[in-house]
């Protein structure tokens, strides 16, 4: 027996962390209330919200969104300091009330017109709880850029027990269920794209052609290769849902082992028939191979024993300053 469609009207609420963002959230704003006003039109959605998680911005952005408050359709979220986009967004998924929840990018990479077609996919697929999207083209980014995201996914899914969709983000369309039980997580340094294939469920792909910036790919805040990225991947991504580095660490360990003690018996064989020469260089080398080795496990293991000593200290990943909406 096939299941029916979702006939039901839903509530949806739109979380959008931003830092920076004066130039786009103008047009971001309308393009977005245009979409929603065609959907309540059509008889989909009864009611609307967008959640603007503020990230310690030091332009006009918050001034922006102040100045829309009083229309009734727009939650600002004011962070203490900048925490980052995933705790930003773990803070929208708590505060927002819809009954299915859209998350994606303030830089209008994301087009929010593709937001019905995230809906229809759900609606037609009743044990759907997950519709994610997947990029067919990236237009305004660089070949580098693509080449190593690219790459890091599949790295992510060779030595994870998750397997990443390739080319697909963070804009997503979660069900309640879905964004109740990530909210519950107590992880110190969520890795959003990692927990929502984590949880489970059936989940659909829906396609399209990513925008450049609105405000220009000069512009961007996360820079592929930059110290925010890599420690990103670092401390989330891998970390967070691998062991491996610590499994290929002991498997070198041993073959080194292996190695040093070869190399041993070699040294006492050459010292009984009296061959061996005296050889600074040698010395230094194995020492060398050695104490790097050693310098390279305790590396890695110290970024899981960081992971642990931050997670027990259980401070709360963010700290909201203010949450402004109408008649607040």
């Amino acid at each position: 027996m096939e299941n029916k469609p979702r006939q039901t009207l839903v509530k949806v609420s739109v979380v959008l962390s931003f830092l920076n963002e004066e130039k786009v959230l103008p047009e971001l704003i309308s393009r977005l209330r245009v979409v929603f006003a065609k959907l309540k039109k059509e008889t989909i959605v009864f009611d609307y919200e967008l959640i603007f998680i503020n990230d310690d911005s030091t332009d006009h952005s918050e001034k922006i969104l102040r100045s829309e408050i009083e229309k009734g359709d727009i939650v600002l979220i004011n962070m203490s300091r900048n925490f980052g986009v995933t705790e930003c967004a773990m803070a929208g998924f708590r505060q927002s009330t819809g009954d299915i929840v859209v998350y994606m990018d303030a830089d209008l990479q994301d087009p929010p017109e593709l937001i019905p077609k995230m809906i229809q996919a759900w609606r037609e697929s009743p044990d759907v709880e997950v519709v994610y999207t997947t990029r067919r083209q990236r237009l305004g980014e660089n070949r580098l850029k693509m080449l190593v995201t690219k790459l890091g996914y599949r790295f992510i899914n060779s030595i994870s027990d998750i397997d990443l969709p390739v080319d697909s983000g963070d804009f997503k369309l979660l069900t309640r269920t879905v964004v109740n039980i990530l909210c519950a997580l107590p992880e110190d340094k969520p890795y959003m794209r990692g927990l929502v294939n984590w949880v489970g469920f059936k989940q659909k792909q829906v396609f399209y052609d990513r925008d450049a910036r609105f405000d220009g790919a000069e512009n961007t805040k996360m820079t592929v290769l930059s110290r925010k990225v890599i420690f990103y991947w670092l401390d989330r991504a891998l970390i967070s849902f691998s062991d491996m580095p610590l499994k290929l660490v002991l498997f070198l360990g041993f073959f080194l082992s292996i190695l040093s003690s070869l190399y041993i018996v070699v040294v006492i064989y050459q010292k009984i028939v009296g061959i061996a020469v005296p050889g600074f260089s040698a010395i230094m080398s194995a020492v060398l191979l050695l104490g790097s080795m050693n310098l390279l496990t305790v590396g890695v293991v110290g970024l899981y024993i960081s992971a642990i000593f931050k997670q027990v200290k259980g401070r709360p990943p963010y700290v909201i300053k203010e949450v402004i909406k109408k008649d607040s």
